[in-house]
């Protein structure tokens, strides 16, 4: 069983047709839309501040989301893809976005629509991402614009993503 628990009296909020490895954590000020899935050993803390996630959006074994007190709540939209081991935190993550195994968003950063952040790569605080851009490096830094080919990794992941909550239901 999932660990989902309120926070100072504030429960988590999910869409329809979720799913929540057993070992995750969603606790707080957390708003899921519809097919979102949070993976084994995930943690999505709204304690301090919101933590908004769109539809059909996955957050992947032992990612990260979190929110910085009274100054930044955490966006996530709509097809996103939260790789294994990342870490986002008091950040905007817009629309059909895939942020890679390991990579950490801090505070403030904006990750406009169609964008990839690479593995490993570490956006600082305050960066924007353009739309449909490749961001790699420590710092991140604009390494191409995501290609024809490249955008269609966004809805397949995400797809797939819900496709493999259903093995385990």
């Amino acid at each position: 069983m999932p660990l989902i628990k309120p926070v100072k009296g504030i429960s988590p909020k999910f869409g329809e047709n979720c799913w929540f490895a057993e070992n995750s954590t969603i606790v707080g000020d957390v708003t899921m839309g519809d097919n979102c899935t949070i993976w084994f050993n995930a943690v999505v803390r709204g304690d301090v501040n919101s933590i908004i996630i769109g539809h059909n959006s996955n957050i992947q074994d032992g990612a990260v989301i979190h929110c910085t007190y009274q100054k930044s709540q955490t966006i996530i939209g709509n097809y996103v893809s939260i790789a294994h081991n990342a870490v986002v935190h008091g950040c905007t993550i817009e629309d059909k976005v895939l942020i890679g195994m390991g990579a950490i968003v801090m505070d403030g950063a904006v990750i406009e629509t169609g964008s990839i952040i690479a593995a490993g790569a570490i956006v600082t605080q305050n960066t924007r991402v353009p739309a449909g851009s490749i961001y790699a490096g420590n710092p991140a830094k604009l390494l191409k614009p995501v290609s024809p080919e490249a955008s269609e990794v966004f809805m397949r992941t995400a797809n797939n993503y819900v496709m493999y909550s259903e093995w385990f239901k």
